[in-house]
C-alpha cells in the first residue's frame, strides 16, 4: 500500500465527481488520503460530506470571462495559491496528485511539479478547458473522458473514461425509495450542483403542463427551492448525494451539458434532453458536449434560447417515440467504466515517497 495521494479540482460537482467514485479503489491503495481545495467552494462541502478524505484550504481564483477586470487580481492570487499548496505538499509528501481540473486544482498541479511529485489530472469535456490546459504543461498524464479528446492533444492524454456508478435497484423499488408513488414516466430535470436559473424557471412556470404526462423529479440546486408549487406529481430538492437511486429511477431526463451528467445519464440509460450552458456565459464546451451526443444519435438538445413548452415536449414525444432506437445507440456506444483505467495511470506514476 502507498502512502499519501493528494487530490484536488473544484468549483462545481462535476470538478469532484470523479475523486468521489474513486474513494473505494483509492482507500485500497492508499494509507492517506488528502483533499487540497478551496476556502468557500462547493468542493469542500462534497468532500466533507460524502467522503472521509482530509480536507485542507488554499487560496484559489478563477478567470472570469464576463468580468474581465477582475482577472487582474490573478497572477497574485495564483501565487500565494502555488505557496500554500508548497507548503502542504512538502509537510504530507504524498507519492502522487489526481487534480480532477478546474481553477481550484491548477495551483496544486503546479506545486506538485515544481516538488517533483508526479502529478495526473482528468479532463471530462470534448475540449480541454483552460485549467487543463495550463496543467498539462505540468502533467505526467492527462485523463480523458472522450477519445477524441486524447487523440487531438498529443502523448499525454490517454482516453479512460470516467468511473460511473450504477444503482442495484429495481426502478419500482428505486422510485419508492424517492417517494415518487406514480405511474406516470419520471422525468429528472437537473441544473448541475449550482442548478441553472434558465431551467428552473422554465420548470416552475410550466410544471402543470409536464406534469400532465409525467411524473417530474427537480435538483433545483442550493437555495433554489420554489415553495410557492404545490402539485402531487412533482418533487424538488436543492442537491442529492442518491443520484444513482435518481438515475435508476428516471425515465427521461432535461438537463445541462457537463460531461459527467452526460456520461451518468446517458449510462444510466436515460433518455435525455441536453440544454447547454449558453456560449455568453461559458467557454461553450457544453454546447460542444450535447452536439456531440447528438450527432452520435445518443440524445437530443435544445439551446436556452429556444426553450419553450412546445419545443420541450415536442423533443419529449421524439424521444418516447423513437424510445427503442436510442436505447439501442446507447446500449451500442458501449459506456465504459474508467474507474481501473484511470487506477492504474496513478498507480503507474506513483513514485515511491522520500523518508
Amino acid at each position: 500500500m502507498e502512502n499519501t495521494i493528494i487530490l484536488t479540482g473544484g468549483g462545481t460537482a462535476g470538478h469532484v465527481s470523479v475523486n468521489i467514485n474513486l474513494q473505494d479503489e483509492l482507500k485500497r491503495h492508499f494509507k492517506n488520503i488528502i483533499y487540497i481545495g478551496s476556502k468557500n467552494g462547493i468542493e469542500k462541502e462534497l468532500i466533507k460530506t460524502r467522503t472521509s478524505y482530509e480536507f485542507r484550504e488554499i487560496t484559489t481564483v478563477k478567470f472570469d470571462r464576463r468580468k474581465l477586470f477582475k482577472n487582474f487580481s490573478i497572477p497574485c492570487k495564483l501565487r500565494k495559491g502555488i505557496k500554500e499548496a508548497k507548503k502542504i505538499l512538502k509537510e504530507v509528501n504524498p507519492s502522487v496528485i489526481f487534480s480532477k481540473g478546474g481553477y481550484v486544482g491548477l495551483p496544486v498541479v503546479i506545486a506538485g511539479k515544481k516538488l517533483g511529485i508526479p502529478v495526473i489530472a482528468h479532463e471530462s469535456d470534448l475540449t480541454m478547458g483552460l485549467a487543463n490546459r495550463i496543467a498539462k504543461k505540468y502533467a505526467s498524464k492527462i485523463c480523458t473522458n472522450f477519445k477524441i479528446t486524447a487523440e487531438q492533444n498529443g502523448n499525454k492524454c490517454i482516453h479512460t473514461g470516467m468511473p460511473l456508478k450504477s444503482s442495484s435497484l429495481s426502478k419500482e423499488n428505486a422510485k419508492q425509495k424517492l417517494g415518487i408513488i406514480s405511474a406516470k414516466p419520471v422525468l429528472l430535470i437537473t441544473g448541475g450542483s449550482l442548478g441553472a436559473k434558465a431551467i428552473n424557471e422554465f420548470i416552475f412556470k410550466n410544471i402543470d403542463s409536464l406534469t400532465k404526462k409525467y411524473f417530474v423529479y427537480h435538483i433545483v440546486g442550493k437555495n433554489n427551492l420554489n415553495s410557492k408549487i404545490k402539485n402531487q406529481s412533482y418533487i424538488q430538492t436543492e442537491f442529492s448525494n442518491e443520484m444513482t437511486t435518481i438515475y435508476r429511477a428516471s425515465d427521461y431526463a432535461i438537463s445541462r451539458a457537463g460531461a459527467n451528467t452526460i456520461f451518468e445519464l446517458l449510462s444510466n440509460k436515460v433518455l435525455t434532453i441536453f440544454v447547454p450552458l449558453p456560449k455568453a456565459a461559458s467557454r461553450g464546451d457544453q454546447i460542444e458536449n450535447a452536439k456531440f451526443m447528438e450527432d452520435a444519435g445518443l440524445s437530443l438538445t435544445c439551446q436556452q434560447e429556444d426553450l419553450s413548452i412546445e419545443k420541450m415536449q415536442n423533443l419529449l414525444n421524439e424521444l418516447e417515440k423513437y424510445t427503442l432506437i436510442y436505447k439501442n445507440a446507447i446500449n451500442n456506444a458501449n459506456f465504459v467504466d474508467g474507474t481501473e483505467n484511470i487506477m492504474n495511470i496513478i498507480l503507474n506514476e506513483t513514485k515511491t515517497p522520500s523518508k
